[in-house]
């Protein structure tokens, strides 16, 4: 099985800088394994790698679907592995990383999916979070592989009728990192990230995508993104809109430290010097 690097962390932790860092002393790729990156259109407020952050690496699984097009863990597990497969064959290092804790595991812990049953979808979109909760738990989903609070991860497993492995025994020839900060660091780069995407024209962008995929889309509304509906609709100030976005990055982060904490295989690192003498032990073993 071809190696496979991961690495995770919280938003604004650094991760993906760290990705670009290794692709380019380890001859890597990456492949981003993140919810909001996937959507065309929304860069800006999903901190998507511009092209200069990017360093001219290959990233994979960016801007692949529009806001209003289905896309499930399911989904992400077929097309990571058979990037996988491809960036391997290449001769070059899979590098995947991101924050979405479903998306990583499904690839890291092979969870098995059941096909999606599309006759299903409108019924699902009309029950109440607490009803999908209700049918997840009959499906034998586990809070601790889906959040329950998330109501567009939780109707996508239920769609799949989803089915994980009790053990959770990590892939063959995987090395998984995490990049570990400081609270307080990590809340002030939340605030200036923020504050850059202000800057570089985040009400524009949030405007442009609900004329585009309608004020009421799923993907707008489970994200920040709605806080700057809610100022372009004059409901809140623009002070209360950035207040309530960088405190919605903050509870995200919260909870991605959460999850990745039940990992036992993660090994954690604060900085590139102490990440890449791991690499190089983990590639010297796997020769």
């Amino acid at each position: 099985m071809a190696n496979l690097v991961v690495i995770v962390g919280e938003t604004a932790s650094g991760k993906s800088a760290l990705a670009v860092a290794l692709a380019k002393k380890f001859n890597g790729e990456v492949i981003c394994a993140d919810s909001r990156t996937i959507y065309k259109d929304m860069n800006i407020g999903t901190a998507t790698p511009t092209t200069e952050d990017q360093e001219g690496i290959p990233h994979h699984l960016l801007n692949i679907i529009t806001p209003d097009e289905a896309y499930s863990a399911a989904q992400f597990k077929a097309d990571a592995e058979k990037l996988i497969t491809a960036i391997s064959n290449r001769g070059k290092l899979p590098i995947m990383v991101g924050g979405s804790g479903l998306y990583v595991n499904s690839v890291i812990f092979d969870y098995q999916f059941g096909g999606v049953d599309q006759s299903r979808r409108k019924e699902l979109n009309d029950l109440s979070l607490g009803e999908l909760q209700h049918l997840a738990r009959n499906l034998g989903i586990k809070e601790t592989e889906v959040s329950f609070k998330n109501r567009r991860h939780l109707q996508r497993a239920v769609e799949s009728g989803k089915v994980l492995k009790d053990k959770q025994q990590l892939r063959p020839n995987t090395l998984v990192i995490g990049i570990k900060i400081d609270k307080n660091e990590l809340e002030h780069r939340i605030n200036k990230r923020a504050q850059n995407m202000l800057n570089d024209g985040l009400v524009g962008e949030v405007k442009l995508v609900a004329q585009k995929y309608g004020w009421d889309n799923k993907v707008i509304l489970g994200t920040s993104y709605r806080y700057i509906c809610q100022l372009i609709r004059g409901e809140i100030s623009l002070e209360d809109a950035m207040n309530k976005f960088i405190q919605s990055d903050l509870q995200l982060a919260k909870k991605q430290r959460t999850w990745f904490k039940r990992n036992k295989y993660i090994q954690w690192v604060s900085d590139y010097s102490a990440a890449a003498p791991l690499l190089k032990t983990f590639l010297s073993h796997s020769e």
